[in-house]
């Protein structure tokens, strides 16, 4: 059964508020079912596997996954967004699939019992995470021994149009380091130490490229992100600016934006993180769960 409500801060409230005006096109883009696919197929999903996926968004992973482990398989997948989890429902029971539950919780303040999932998902949502450390010792806890966390993830400048974004932002003298763009995780070895606190094997931590095409009024779109809120409550610096210097700001990010139109329309980089890694089994552990403790 799906929360009616989910208690947020600031920050995840407005972040819920964003995704569910966005959840009527969120579909539309190419991109979200090239990571998914992706994703999944790193993993090794077997039939009867239980699986959460966190910040399920539309569905995405939750519907490719439920095909692959059948009848005997059960999904959960959270999210703060009202509004996707509609659109989700609503793919859901076209497909007639019995095997997803869906819930409005937030990733970062969930509850399940110990060692309940053979394998846990994030598709684009982990650069959203307030604490990234924090919030993947938790995940952690959920998983059995010996099974897997898989997460895509946005680079830091994955996308030309937030490239673009912060060259302006920076122009202007926003400072990028309060900035909710630059509050990502930007390496490999940064995702490889957050999977040893969280006490889990490092699989692969790969750099991956699903770029595209866009046409300049998709690309004009990106300007949207500066609106994004930051975690920790942060005030968004454009909130300190005259509307004037919003405008000026917003022109120069179209601009720049024109610049890079070829034939084909502006290249959208789109590089990402693609992160698996593995819970430790504990042999002392399982040695006493074989004498029957």
């Amino acid at each position: 059964m799906m929360n009616n409500q989910v208690k947020l801060d600031r920050y995840k409230q407005e972040l819920a508020k964003i995704y569910s005006q966005r959840s009527q096109n969120y579909d539309e883009s190419k991109w979200h079912s090239q990571i998914t696919h992706r994703l999944v197929a790193s993993a090794q999903i077997k039939p009867g596997d239980k699986v959460l996926d966190i910040a399920t968004g539309t569905g995405h992973v939750a519907i490719e996954v439920a095909q692959l482990v059948g009848d005997n398989g059960r999904i959960v997948g959270i999210d703060i967004s009202s509004g996707m989890l509609e659109q989700a429902r609503k793919k859901v029971a076209q497909l007639n699939l019995k095997n997803i539950e869906f819930q409005l919780a937030d990733g970062e303040n969930i509850d399940f019992p110990a060692n309940s999932f053979d394998l846990i998902f994030c598709a684009n949502a982990f650069p959203l995470m307030a604490d990234k450390a924090a919030t993947l010792r938790l995940w952690s806890q959920f998983l059995k021994p010996g099974s897997y966390i898989g997460i895509h993830s946005i680079a830091e400048t994955g996308f030309t149009g937030i490239v673009v974004l912060e060259k302006v932002l920076e122009n202007h003298g926003i400072n990028l380091d309060v900035f909710h763009l630059s509050n990502t995780v930007n390496t490999i070895e940064k995702y490889q130490n957050l999977l040893i606190q969280a006490d889990l094997e490092i699989i692969s931590v790969e750099m991956e490229n699903h770029g595209s095409y866009l046409s300049l009024e998709d690309a004009k779109k990106r300007w949207n992100l500066v609106y994004y809120p930051s975690p920790g409550n942060i005030p968004n610096p454009l909130t300190q600016l005259s509307s004037k210097e919003i405008e000026q700001m917003k022109a120069e990010f179209e601009e720049e934006l024109k610049r890079l139109i070829t034939p084909k329309g502006i290249w959208n980089n789109g590089t990402t993180f693609l992160v698996l890694g593995r819970k430790v089994v504990d042999l002392e552990e399982m040695g006493r769960w074989g004498d029957g403790e």
